[in-house]
C-alpha cells in the first residue's frame, strides 16, 4: 500500500479525522479525537498502530517488519514498515485492529455511536 491508499482506507472508517499535530512529516488519523494510526511521510513509509499489549508482542515476534512503537508507549504501539513485504489485506486488518482498540477505550457514550453505524 502507498500513502494515498492508507489515507483513503483510514478516512473511510467512521468518525475518522486526519491532522498533522506534530510536524509536516507526520500524518495522524484519529477516531473521535484519539490517535489510532500515525504515518511517517518522510523516508520509508512507516505506520504506528495501537494494539492490545499481548497482540503487540505477538505481531513483533511473527513479523520482521513490526517493531516496538518509535516515540510511543511500546506496551501498546507498534511501528510497521510498509516496504512491500506486508500484504495489503493484512495491513488493512492491522489498521482496523488499531481503530477498534482505540474505540474500546472511549467512554461508553461515545462507543454507542458505533453501534448505530
Amino acid at each position: 500500500m502507498n500513502i494515498e491508499e492508507i489515507r483513503d482506507y483510514c478516512l473511510h472508517l467512521a468518525f475518522t479525522t486526519e491532522c498533522m499535530p506534530f510536524d509536516d512529516e507526520t500524518l495522524v488519523f484519529k477516531v473521535l479525537g484519539k490517535m489510532f494510526c500515525v504515518v511517517s511521510l518522510e523516508g520509508d513509509l512507516k505506520l504506528a498502530l495501537k494494539y492490545d499489549p499481548e497482540k503487540a508482542i505477538e505481531l513483533r515476534e511473527r513479523f520482521s517488519a513490526v517493531r516496538p512503537g518509535y516515540h510511543f508507549n511500546k506496551k501498546y504501539w507498534n511501528t510497521v514498515s510498509v516496504n512491500g513485504t506486508i500484504d495489503h489485506q493484512l495491513l488493512k486488518e492491522w489498521i482496523d485492529d488499531s481503530y477498534q482498540e482505540v474505540i474500546k477505550k472511549l467512554p461508553k457514550k461515545e462507543q454507542q455511536l458505533f453501534q448505530s453505524n
